[in-house]
């Protein structure tokens, strides 16, 4: 029983030391549906460290900044996106980092603006 206990907590710890960490961050962009319920973030801002809560009032950009990256949101089905579509929005999530497309497993979604401001 010991060597079996043993096993599991090295077994444990080196699974610890290889797993990936996922940061929790905050982006700003444009909320788009390319297709039907394949949520992105366009024009996004770079991701920056945050929590998973809803951001606090100060917070909130007071204008809409402009990025250029673009995030695919999944864990979508709790959130209405529909009410955010193609507005600026401030998103909070899991970055999984990922190639040609990240992703953000989504914990908040916070409208800025109405409207999404033109490219740069």
């Amino acid at each position: 029983m010991k060597t079996v206990v043993l096993i599991l907590i090295v077994a444990a710890a080196q699974l610890a030391r290889t797993s990936p960490k996922v940061d929790i961050v905050s982006v700003a962009g444009c909320l788009k549906e390319s297709a039907p319920n394949d949520w992105r973030v366009v024009n996004a801002t770079d991701p920056a460290p945050s929590t998973a809560n809803a951001p606090a009032p100060k917070d909130i950009p007071a204008t809409p900044p402009i990025g250029k990256n673009e995030f695919k949101l999944i864990g979508v089905s709790e959130f209405n996106l529909p009410q955010h579509k193609d507005h600026a929005v401030l998103v909070k999530g899991l970055h999984i980092k990922a190639t040609p497309l990240s992703r953000l497993n989504i914990t908040s979604v916070t409208t800025i603006a109405p409207s999404c401001p033109a490219a740069k």
